[in-house]
């Protein structure tokens, strides 16, 4: 063999082990489901605080619709990210409380939804698509309209109405004819914390901040609010009421026809005239938009009235007899006041509540007055603006600000 240049060697770079390719892949790739992990169990053990987060996001996004360009957009992201975010929270926390004792009976509502859920895997999947397609879909018409214009915009919202009127007659179908509940899926219940828990960081809050550590919360319960343990048995018997408070002890030891009720037989089927009432709720929203797109003249009163009718025959078709269940009369009663909303939509808002709510902000506080002209380009402009569940949010949001202008 020749001698190698300069008295250097040539050798080749040992070859990795495809042993130790695997166990690098593996050890990155079981990385994320331990972060999952471990998110899931923050979100568990700290459903309060998540909440309270939740809810000031939420408020965030109703002060930025109109104060920067383009912040519809950015605000509406935040908005929809938020309640995406929360929908998933909302399936840990609800799958944390089945793995617990049950300490209390949970509303009617709950116990209704919980149950489709959980047996019926077509429920869930579409309750959760028509929730994501409600919590997102006045960002998808803004998104629509800023790349193809009002026409644009109108084959989105009505192409979304029509997906949301076909996962409620889905919902309709697996439930055997039972009316839908709003939400469709459980609302969130908070998850008990551990007393112990609770205490060891409220010792370590103490310390913190260089205060005494806290006493036992025992020693702050009057003696007759305490719980008594039989030395024999090793049982506890619950406290006794205060005298002046007996009543409401006792209705509150009491189970009502609902508590002890199977879930489904909370709302019962419908039929006939009942479920033709159904079917028209479900399809009115739809109805409603495709009058709209159809229309040329923005003030025209003839969508307004059509989907206003639609929905008004659909409450006077419903079922008003005996048999009708305390679940489904809360729902009517829901819809009832959704029906308010009305007044800020179509002609009606542009011959009428547009002035006055332009009265109402000449007479509001500067920054409450602010806020109600940067929403009345959305409620002009987009058609999902006035939707139940974002004006709902919205007037909670004024009414705090309102509460805080007239305080001291």
């Amino acid at each position: 063999m020749p001698a190698p240049l300069n008295g250097l060697s040539k050798s080749n770079p040992p070859k990795p082990q495809p042993s130790s390719y695997r166990s690098s892949i593996g050890s990155v790739l079981s990385l994320p489901p331990k972060w999952l992990q471990k998110y899931e169990d923050f979100i568990t053990k700290n459903g309060s605080q998540v909440s309270q987060i939740e809810s000031g996001l939420r408020s965030l996004t109703y002060v930025i619709p109109g104060r920067f360009r383009d912040a519809e957009i950015a605000s509406e992201t935040v908005h929809s990210s938020v309640q995406l975010l929360s929908l998933y929270h909302d399936t840990l926390l609800t799958r944390a409380l089945s793995r617990l004792p049950i300490t209390k009976i949970p509303s009617p509502h709950n116990r209704y939804t919980q149950f489709w859920t959980q047996r019926n895997t077509m429920y869930r999947r579409v309750a959760m698509l028509l929730q994501m397609v409600t919590y997102t879909q006045l960002l998808w018409e803004m998104a629509a309209k800023r790349k193809g214009g009002n026409r644009g915009r109108w084959r989105v919202v009505v192409l979304l109405e029509a997906i949301k009127a076909l996962c409620r007659l889905l919902l309709l179908r697996i439930t055997r004819s039972r009316p839908l509940v709003t939400p469709v899926l459980p609302e969130r219940e908070p998850v008990p914390e551990d007393p112990e828990e609770q205490a060891a960081a409220a010792n370590e809050l103490q310390q913190l901040i260089g205060g005494d550590p806290v006493e036992d919360a025992d020693d702050g319960v009057k003696a007759h609010e305490k719980e008594w343990a039989m030395p024999r048995t090793g049982m506890s018997l619950p406290s006794l009421p205060r005298p002046g408070d007996i009543s409401s002890y006792l209705l509150g030891k009491v189970l009502t026809s609902d508590d002890i009720k199977p879930a489904p037989q909370l709302l019962n089927q419908i039929q006939g005239q009942a479920q033709a009432a159904e079917v028209l709720h479900i399809l009115a929203p739809l109805i409603y938009a495709l009058a709209l797109a159809r229309s040329k003249d923005r003030g025209s009163w003839t969508p307004w009235l059509v989907g206003l009718s639609v929905e008004y025959a659909a409450r006077q078709l419903r079922d008003r007899g005996f048999r009708t269940t305390p679940l489904e009369r809360d729902e009517w009663n829901k819809r009832a006041w959704a029906m308010g909303w009305w007044t800020m939509r179509g002609a009606f808002y542009e011959k009428v509540m547009k002035g006055v709510v332009g009265g109402v902000r000449s007479r509001m506080p500067s920054i409450v007055g602010g806020i109600l002209e940067d929403y009345e380009y959305l409620w002009e402009n987009y058609y999902f603006s006035t939707s139940a569940k974002r004006l709902t949010g919205f007037t909670g949001h004024i009414g705090s600000h309102v509460v805080a202008q007239s305080g001291p």
